[in-house]
C-alpha cells in the first residue's frame, strides 16, 4: 500500500504551486490560526531590535506580523522557491530559499527561532531542530507549532470507520504527523531548558471551512485510492460525512502544541 504525499512536503513539484499559497492565505484569515501565530511569537520572548529566524516561512505573514509587533528583525527562510518569491513579491525583507536541513547561518546568529507547522512535513525533524538550535545564541528561544494528528476526532454516526480514515490522516497523509506532542521531549533531549507546551484545540463545525482547507471530505477516497479502505467504505464515509451535515453535528477537532525553550550555553545534538 502506497501513501500520498502532503503538498506542502514538496510546494515548488505540485501541478499549481500558486494554489498551496492561496491555502496559506484562507488558513491566515481564521482567527484560531492568527490567535495561535501571536501566541507563538510570545514563547519567543522578544525584545525590539533583536533578530530572529522563521524556518518554513510560507507567505511571510507570520514574519511580517512578528516585526511589526515587536520591532525586531526577521529573517525568513523556506525551501521554495514559489513561497519565497511570494514572500519577496509581499514585502518580507529578509528571505532566503534555502533547506532547513542545512541552515546557511553562523552557528549563534539569532536571538531566536521558530518554526510553525513545519516539522510535520520536512524529511527528518530532528536535523532540522538540531539546525535551530545550532543557529541560535545561548539563551535564545525556539517556538515550535504543528498539530498532532494523534488528537483527531469527527462526528460521524459510524466512529469506527472515522478512526479508520483520521488514523490515514494521521500515518499517511504527512510525514510526521503524530509527532507534535513530543516536541518537549526533543528539546529536553538536546539539553534545552524553561520548557513550555500550551495546546490549542481546533474545533471546526462549519463544513465548509474544513473542506476548502483540509479536504476532510475526499479523505476517505484518498485513503481507498492507495488502498488503504474499501472503495465501497470510502463512499460511505461521504455519506455520513453528509448526513451530519445535514444534520446539523458535523465536528471535527485536532489539537496543535506550541512548545517553548531556551538554549542553555551549551548544546549537543541528541543521541540516536
Amino acid at each position: 500500500m502506497s501513501s500520498p504525499a502532503h503538498g506542502f512536503t514538496a510546494v515548488d513539484t505540485q501541478p499549481a504551486p500558486a494554489t498551496w499559497v492561496g491555502v496559506l492565505d484562507r488558513l491566515d484569515s481564521e482567527p484560531f490560526y492568527a490567535d495561535y501565530k501571536k501566541r507563538l511569537h510570545e514563547l519567543l520572548r522578544p525584545s525590539a531590535g533583536e533578530r530572529l529566524l522563521e524556518v518554513g516561512a510560507g507567505t511571510g505573514e507570520a514574519a511580517r506580523a512578528a516585526e511589526d509587533r515587536y520591532a525586531v528583525d526577521v529573517v525568513a527562510v523556506d525551501r521554495s522557491v514559489t513561497m519565497a518569491g511570494e514572500c519577496r513579491a509581499r514585502g518580507t525583507s529578509r528571505v532566503l530559499t534555502a533547506d532547513a536541513h542545512r541552515l546557511p547561518f553562523r552557528t549563534g546568529r539569532f536571538s531566536g527561532a521558530w518554526a510553525d507547522r513545519v516539522l510535520q512535513h520536512v524529511d527528518d525533524p530532528h536535523a532540522v531542530l538540531d539546525e535551530m538550535i545550532r543557529v541560535v545564541r545561548p539563551g535564545g528561544r525556539i517556538a515550535l507549532a504543528d498539530p498532532d494528528y494523534d488528537t483527531q476526532v469527527l462526528d460521524i454516526s459510524d466512529q469506527d470507520l472515522a478512526r479508520r480514515v483520521l488514523r490515514f490522516r494521521a500515518d499517511h497523509m504527512l510525514r510526521h504527523g503524530t509527532l507534535a506532542h513530543r516536541h518537549a521531549g526533543l528539546l529536553a533531549d538536546r539539553r534545552l531548558t524553561d520548557i513550555t507546551v500550551e495546546p490549542r484545540t481546533l474545533v471546526v463545525r462549519d463544513p465548509r471551512a474544513a473542506d476548502r482547507v483540509m479536504g476532510l471530505r475526499t479523505w476517505a477516497h484518498t485513503a481507498a485510492d492507495h488502498g488503504h479502505l474499501e472503495v465501497g467504505e470510502a463512499d460511505r464515509f461521504v455519506a455520513l460525512f453528509d448526513e451530519a451535515v445535514s444534520r446539523g453535528k458535523f465536528l471535527y477537532a485536532v489539537t496543535f502544541f506550541l512548545t517553548g525553550a531556551t538554549r542553555p550555553d551549551t548544546h549537543a545534538p541528541a543521541a540516536t
